[in-house]
């Protein structure tokens, strides 16, 4: 059987994961502080049908198509959109907001998304009920929450004092961001590829900074998938056609005979 069938049968599978990976960017285009992935590629064993030699400058080597090697995310940041809504944050830069579960904080997530709000015991939360780590309830009372750009937390009570909580929020860094787990609803979990989560004060040891009142948007790129997309479009084409071909090759020498 000609190689061209499998060879091109691997090439449509691939360009089929490249599709799924374009389009889950596509449809997170405006999730907020989601990261783009991007399907990547290798090519298989070759079948060696002449080795080259001193003598022999060049070899003969027939490659037997393409399979998926991994899907690598893309660690870069989004556009900030102003709010106006105090419980909103964003990191300007390197890092994660770190959210534990009020159930059971054994297994911290980590996200980007800072689109926060107040529940009934005064804690900041996602739209998941995790909370904010760093973050301790705020007072019956208190008005005009302010987190600065260093993470340190500030309200006025109920008399319209000021005050200072001496509580900072941290960010976490990873070695290798790229490899933290996505658990879907904007939720990462560090792994061995990640690497131990460290945590520090926003602005030092090259972490980013809090935007409050802002929120980071998407890192997708509509115009660049859409090319991508008709990229992986034409891919596929060929590689259908391919076989097509190939089919027709065959075809015409069963035929010899008749």
């Amino acid at each position: 059987m000609m190689r061209a069938l499998y060879s091109s049968a691997t090439g449509m599978i691939a360009q089929q994961l490249n599709m799924d990976t374009i389009s889950n960017n596509l449809a997170n285009v405006n999730t907020n502080g989601y990261k783009k992935s991007r399907a990547e590629f290798q090519d298989l064993l070759y079948s060696t049908i002449r080795t080259a030699t001193a003598q022999v400058p060049t070899g003969m080597q027939v490659g037997a198509g393409v399979r998926p090697s991994s899907i690598t995310t893309i660690i870069s940041s989004g556009n900030m959109v102003q709010t106006d809504n105090p419980y909103d944050l964003a990191i300007t830069g390197e890092g994660y907001f770190r959210l534990i579960n009020p159930n059971n904080d054994a297994v911290p997530f980590y996200t980007r998304d800072g689109s926060f709000k107040l529940d009934k015991e005064g804690y900041l939360v996602n739209a998941d009920g995790l909370r904010l780590d760093g973050f301790d309830p705020l007072p019956e009372g208190a008005t005009d929450l302010d987190i600065n750009a260093d993470g340190m937390i500030s309200y006025k009570n109920a008399v319209g004092e000021r005050v200072d909580t001496g509580q900072r929020i941290q960010l976490y860094t990873f070695p290798n961001p790229a490899g933290l787990n996505r658990e879907g609803r904007n939720l990462l979990t560090q792994s061995e590829a990640s690497g131990e989560a460290i945590g520090g004060d926003a602005g030092a040891d090259g972490r980013g900074r809090i935007a409050q009142r802002y929120l980071e948007s998407s890192n997708v790129q509509v115009v660049d998938e859409m090319v991508a997309m008709i990229t992986a479009q034409r891919a596929y084409e060929v590689n259908t056609k391919a076989i097509q071909t190939a089919d027709e090759m065959l075809g015409q020498a069963n035929n010899l005979k008749r």
